[in-house]
Parts: C-alpha cells; sequence; structure tokens
C-alpha cells in the first residue's frame, strides 16, 4: 500500500518556496507552487484495499457501496467473494484488509470465538437484523415447534458454511425434529427455489435472515423460536485487521464511519433484483439518492 504524509509534504513545499530572494524567489516560488499543486493532487490518493464478503445479496449490497465510496477517496478497492471462515481468516491474518459482514452476536459466533482476537471489531455497521427460518404466510405454521415432516421434508438453505445453516441443524435438534433435513445450496437458488414455490403456492420452508430483499418481494413470516435458537435483534459489524488504524487512518476511519439501516441495504438489494440494475449501478443510485450519508462516512477529520 502507499500511504501519504500530507503534512510533511507540507512543509516542504512551504520551506523550498522560502529560500532565495529577487528573481530567485520568484523561481523558488514556482517551483514550490508546482510542488505543492502535486502535494495536493497526491495527497488525495489512496493506496490498496481489500474486503472480503460472502455471496449473500446482503453482502453484495454493502460491498459494493463501500467500494465505491473507498474508491471515492482516492483507493484502489477490490472486493473479493469467499466462504464464510475464510472471510474471517484472511482478515485475521492480514491478507484482507476488512469485511463489512459480521453478523453477530450469534449467527457467526464461532468465527468470532476462534478469530476476535486477532482481529479489530469496529462496531455495527447495521442494527436489528435477524436470522430464523421464514415460510409465505399462506402456509399455516407459525412456530418451529410446529415443524416437522408432515409439513415439509426439507429446509431450503444456504451455503454450507453459512452460520444460519449451522443455526438450523442446531434447531432441529434442539426441537427434537428428526424427520426433516437441510438442502444447501446458495442465496439465489434458495430465492428462486422460493420463488417456484410461492407462485404454486406450495409449502417451503428456508433458512432467512433480515435484511434481505425478499421480505419486500414475497409475503413472508419468521417462525416464531421459543428457544431463543436464532439471532431476534442482532447487528452485522465491520471487521478490520489489526494495524490497519497506524497503517491508513484514512481508511481505518471511513470503515468505522459506515452505518445505515435495513431500508438501505433492502433498497441496493432490490435495485438489483427487481429493476435488473447492475451490482455497481445499484450501488452507484444508492450512493447519489443518499449523498449527505455518504458525505458523513467520508468526514475524516
Amino acid at each position: 500500500m502507499k500511504y501519504w504524509k500530507h503534512s510533511l509534504l507540507g512543509i516542504s513545499a512551504v520551506m523550498l518556496a522560502a529560500c532565495g530572494n529577487g528573481d530567485e524567489d520568484a523561481a523558488n516560488d514556482d517551483a514550490g507552487a508546482t510542488e505543492e499543486e502535486e502535494t495536493t493532487e497526491s495527497a488525495t490518493e489512496g493506496g490498496e484495499l481489500e474486503l472480503v464478503y460472502v455471496t449473500w445479496d446482503s453482502e453484495v449490497a454493502s460491498n459494493n457501496v463501500m467500494k465505491l465510496v473507498l474508491e471515492e477517496a482516492g483507493y484502489d478497492t477490490t472486493i473479493t467473494t469467499v466462504e464464510q471462515g475464510v472471510m474471517w481468516a484472511s482478515v485475521a491474518s492480514g491478507d484482507a484488509d476488512a469485511h463489512v459482514a459480521g453478523w453477530l452476536p450469534d449467527d457467526m459466533k464461532y468465527d468470532y470465538e476462534q478469530f476476535g482476537d486477532e482481529v479489530v471489531d469496529l462496531g455495527p455497521n447495521l442494527e436489528n437484523a435477524q436470522t430464523g427460518l421464514a415460510v409465505p404466510t399462506y402456509m399455516d405454521i407459525d412456530s418451529i415447534e410446529e415443524l416437522d415432516g408432515s409439513v415439509v421434508s426439507q429446509i431450503t438453505g444456504i451455503d454450507a458454511g453459512a452460520g444460519v445453516v449451522s443455526t438450523t441443524e442446531e434447531a432441529l435438534e434442539e426441537y427434537g425434529i428428526d424427520d426433516v433435513t437441510v438442502q444447501t445450496s446458495f442465496d439465489a437458488a434458495m430465492t428462486q427455489e422460493l420463488a417456484t414455490h410461492i407462485a404454486n403456492e406450495e409449502p417451503i420452508v428456508v433458512t432467512a435472515w433480515q435484511p434481505h430483499w425478499k421480505f419486500n418481494t414475497h409475503d413472508l413470516k419468521f417462525l416464531e423460536d421459543p428457544k431463543g435458537i436464532f439471532q431476534e435483534d442482532g447487528e452485522i459489524r465491520t471487521i478490520v485487521r489489526e494495524g490497519l488504524e497506524e497503517d491508513d487512518p484514512v481508511a481505518f476511519q471511513i470503515l468505522d464511519n459506515f452505518y445505515w439501516t435495513t431500508d438501505d441495504m433492502n433498497a441496493v438489494m432490490l435495485y438489483i433484483s427487481e429493476e435488473g440494475m447492475g451490482e455497481e449501478e445499484a450501488a452507484q443510485k444508492w450512493i447519489d439518492d443518499n449523498r449527505e450519508t455518504v458525505d458523513e462516512w467520508l468526514d475524516v477529520q
């Protein structure tokens, strides 16, 4: 990464401009002015940053927004899709700079227990997140306690490494549901399966989380969870590598400033899923429509 020392460069330019007199002063003034211009231009450049994320629609939204925001601040920013465990491990090892997808305190608790002491937790970038099992509202079932093989034989899940999948397996065990299995796939396949079943008014149970655009597109409900296995009032946290604050305090501060709402994240997802926008196009539209919020993220003292 490249890091620019604003104050030292500015002082150097002033000292150069102060040397000499008469015509020599004028020449040095011109040279100093040129150097100051170059310094100003250089000071706006950032270094290279890499964010890692899992390919859930919610994280596609947040990472594309943050990529464009960091690029606006002058950073050459890469976003890389990985599995959940790799997302945490790569930030802990310093191979990646950050992720903004820490579903905590419950959904990714095992990753946090393993890597929490090796990363810097900047706190929530979104609050009131929820995970659980969801069904279409036309289904006559309201609680996980009512779930058994007569309702569905399998739950349509996402990738096997996801916290919501392991929590679903835990819930089946805790509730004594031994005739229902979890079918893992990935986010897009899960939502397609959900749409197909709803079109035919067929029963389906899916691993679910909010924010997610499917709750805006379909009439869904979370199944009640009397045992409290799933996360009802969680948050998504920003996690950065150790040393980022010292290496690049500007990038660190922008990531620390990042905070938005469920409606914000859902808006980006809906631009993609319902309006057919590309991921960066959707992110840019949200940024353009929420300039004041983005400027607050970029306000680095």
